[in-house]
């Protein structure tokens, strides 16, 4: 098993990850080396096992799987991430490559085109399921020229782009509910974006984050 792409993976559906566990395992060459349940226990679990290969759920409680695939790309750069989700929206596609993924395959995956994303990833190629293939295409044409794309202005005092989203819709004085029906994702997830971005701005409350986020041009009341 020297040679064994060592593999962590993360669903917050305990029956998915036992089955994800028992297919994998029946692959030669691929080794499991542990399973999280959310995307705070991916970060901590791939940290000290350091495995290859995350394979990553997005939706999912405490810390989604993007932000947890953001945080792995900044904690651990050689740990690859190859998203496994039911969702294949074009926000989920694109907010998932952004953050990091190396791969994004749909539930509907076969064993053995698991296997192949893993070989890719793991190649320091892309592997995308041909069903979601058509969401990068509509996102690059609607960039345009690229001498016409848009550069994103980097953001202050460390916020990710998780964060400064929320903040931006904090600051249009949406609630931690609203927010996240509106970024889809669970609203524990939010309250974990809200510590995060008021410790690394200093702001105590939400009256102090609204004021933080026009200050920094962060939120127009004509976006709204």
């Amino acid at each position: 098993m020297n040679d064994a792409i060592r593999v962590v993976l993360a669903d917050d559906q305990r029956v998915v990850r036992e089955g994800l566990s028992t297919l994998l395992s029946l692959l030669e060459g691929i080794e499991v080396a542990g399973a999280a349940g959310d995307g705070d226990e991916v970060v901590d679990l791939a940290g000290r096992v350091r495995p290859d290969v995350v394979l990553m759920d997005l939706r999912m409680p405490r810390c989604d799987g993007v932000e947890a695939t953001r945080r792995l790309r900044e904690l651990h750069p050689d740990i690859k991430v190859l998203v496994l989700t039911t969702y294949a929206d074009d926000r989920s596609v694109i907010d998932a490559l952004r953050a990091g993924a190396r791969g994004y395959l749909t539930k509907d995956a076969s064993a053995e085109e698991i296997r192949t994303a893993l070989d890719q990833v793991m190649r320091g190629q892309a592997a995308i399921d041909p069903a979601v293939q058509h969401h990068l295409i509509d996102a690059i044409a609607t960039i345009g020229p690229r001498s016409e794309a848009v550069v994103e202005p980097r953001l202050p005092d460390g916020l990710t782009p998780r964060e400064g989203e929320v903040l931006r819709l904090i600051g249009a004085g949406l609630s931690n509910r609203e927010i996240a029906e509106r970024l889809q994702v669970s609203e524990a997830t939010i309250k974990t974006h809200v510590n995060h971005l008021f410790a690394k701005t200093g702001v105590r409350d939400r009256a102090q984050a609204v004021t933080y986020a026009y200050r920094q041009g962060l939120t127009d009341p004509r976006d709204f």
